[in-house]
């Protein structure tokens, strides 16, 4: 795609290749839509899974996405520089963008890049810039930012260390780094890296309530040790 991308365009593309959803939800009081596959597991391919283990959780609305959306939406963010690790829809980056950030989203898949800037620009006006990552080859032209955000991304042991570096490579001296996890299994092992790595954290837990959904979500907050 050529830059400036033409939103309507890109929207109607998605629309042609997907099979589509929208939701409605509610950020800090705004009422907001998503545009959704409408079924993750359509999207589910051999291949990508035999290749290197890849499922598109990217394409589901996670709480943790929607906790760290919501509290983004607050926060004094005007003039900061924000990274996003794993997009999925585009709702935390959306979040990111209410509280005045510049957003750079990235996620493996393309498909999640392109649903985000869609979903972002449609919601609140504004482009975010958007570029795919792999964790494992971390582009070293990526920058540096002043918040790096990350929601619900702990859910394989392998991706405690590379969350780790991915954070630790990106974020600036004085920056922060916000994790938001409901408890996934490489949770102690990735805060241990951290460690590792010159970064402490504190934890600030958020309860999640849908519909028959309860849930715990910790906003872990990650700075560089003084």
């Amino acid at each position: 795609m050529t830059d400036p991308v033409d939103i309507a365009a890109l929207r109607k593309e998605l629309v042609r290749r997907f099979r589509t959803a929208t939701r409605e939800l509610e950020v800090a009081g705004r009422t907001v839509s998503l545009l959704m596959p409408a079924n993750a597991d359509d999207l589910i391919s051999e291949s990508d899974f035999d290749r290197d283990e890849r499922l598109p959780y990217w394409a589901d609305l996670w709480p943790s996405a929607r906790i760290l959306a919501e509290e983004l939406a607050v926060m004094r963010l005007r003039g900061q520089r924000v990274l996003e690790l794993g997009c999925g829809l585009g709702l935390v980056a959306m979040g990111a963008v209410l509280g005045g950030a510049d957003v750079t989203a990235t996620d493996y898949y393309e498909d999640a890049t392109q649903f985000a800037l869609v979903n972002v620009a449609e919601a609140t006006g504004k482009r975010i810039a958007t570029r795919m990552v792999n964790w494992v080859d971390m582009p070293a032209d990526l920058g540096k930012f002043d918040v790096v955000l990350a929601s619900d991304v702990l859910y394989e042991h392998r991706y405690a260390s590379l969350v780790a570096n991915a954070i630790a490579s990106t974020l600036v001296r004085g920056g922060e780094a916000i994790v938001a996890d409901p408890g996934r299994i490489a949770l102690q092992e990735f805060l241990d890296e951290c460690s590792k790595r010159g970064l402490e954290h504190t934890s600030d837990p958020r309860p999640f309530r849908d519909g028959e959904i309860r849930q715990t979500v910790t906003l872990w907050r990650l700075r560089w040790r003084v």
